[in-house]
């Protein structure tokens, strides 16, 4: 019991509170943001090379599933910058036209596409990059462009 106790404490101690009112063990450089931990990497690769980037750092490319998820991404990366870079999340249709999915598995079930958007333009643009436009929207582009992205795992809990 009293090295329950102590492990408990070691965790309280860890904890830091952020802006959302939660408490982060996020592994430093990474940004927390409702139980998950996100991390800009200024790097420009193919969206393969950057999503295999966030495998070896434990995570994949962001997958985004609110507006305030969205912004926060955002806001993370212009203070990083002091810009809105075009920049790579996690989804793609390169498995089927039209039907978008997210390198972490999980459900597709937002989207900030620009009008227009997604257009699969010259027939070969399956993966997403945000901070397109004037609007800072979401965008189709060639998987083989080169970026900057987005990485995002799921917030470690202290006693795994």
């Amino acid at each position: 019991m009293k090295m329950l106790t102590g492990l408990l404490l070691v965790c309280a101690m860890m904890a830091v509170t952020n802006a959302a009112g939660e408490s982060s063990v996020c592994p430093s450089g990474w940004a927390q943001y409702y139980g998950r931990c996100f991390l800009f990497v200024g790097a420009s690769m193919t969206w393969a090379d950057a999503e295999m980037n966030c495998q070896a750092r434990g995570g994949h490319l962001a997958s985004v599933h609110r507006f305030d998820e969205y912004y926060f991404i955002q806001g993370m990366i212009v203070r990083q910058t002091g810009m809105y870079p075009k920049t790579w999340l996690g989804g793609s249709d390169a498995q089927q036209e039209r039907t978008w999915l997210w390198s972490d598995g999980s459900y597709y079930n937002f989207g900030y596409w620009c009008p227009g958007e997604p257009n699969n333009q010259y027939g070969n643009q399956h993966c997403l990059q945000m901070n397109f436009g004037d609007q800072k929207c979401w965008d189709d582009l060639q998987c083989y462009s080169y970026l900057p992205f987005v990485c995002a795992k799921t917030l470690e809990s202290c006693l795994g």
